[in-house]
C-alpha cells in the first residue's frame, strides 16, 4: 500500500492542525498505523501509533495530539492541538504490523508515505 500524508502547514504556537494519512487501497485497513516526525538536523522520531485500536504517544505530545482512523473513509489522522515551535518537523505516516512492543521502532513499519511539513511559529 502506498501512503500520502497531507494537512501540514504554517501555524502559530498554540494553534491546531489535523494531518491525514491517505492510502492507495483498502489493504490499509489491515495494518496498524503510526506517525513519525523528523525535525531539521535531527533523527526521525516516533510520535504516535494506533496498535489494534490502542493509541500510543511520545511523552512530549501526550494530551495535545490524538491519533485516529476512519474505517469507512479508509483514512488515518493525527489531530495536533496546542502546537509548539518544537513540534516543527516533517511528519510521516507509516503502516505495518509491528509487534506491540516495537511500535516506536520505525523499522517495524513496512509502508511509508512522503511527509508533510508542519511549521510552528513562536
Amino acid at each position: 500500500v502506498q501512503l500520502q500524508a497531507s494537512g501540514g502547514g504554517l501555524v502559530q504556537a498554540g494553534g491546531s492542525l489535523t494531518l491525514s494519512c491517505i492510502p492507495s487501497d483498502r489493504t490499509f485497513s489491515s495494518y496498524n498505523v503510526a506517525w513519525f516526525r523528523q525535525a531539521p538536523g535531527r533523527e526521525r522520531e516516533f510520535v504516535s501509533a494506533l496498535i489494534w485500536s490502542k493509541p500510543y504517544y511520545v511523552d512530549s505530545v501526550k494530551g495535545r495530539f490524538t491519533i485516529s482512523r476512519d474505517g469507512t473513509k479508509n483514512l488515518a489522522y493525527l489531530r495536533m492541538t496546542n502546537l509548539k515551535p518544537e513540534d516543527t518537523a516533517v511528519y510521516y505516516c507509516a503502516a505495518g504490523a509491528p509487534l506491540e512492543s516495537y511500535y516506536r521502532d520505525a523499522s517495524a513499519y513496512e509502508f511509508w508515505g512522503q511527509g508533510t511539513l508542519v511549521t510552528v511559529s513562536s
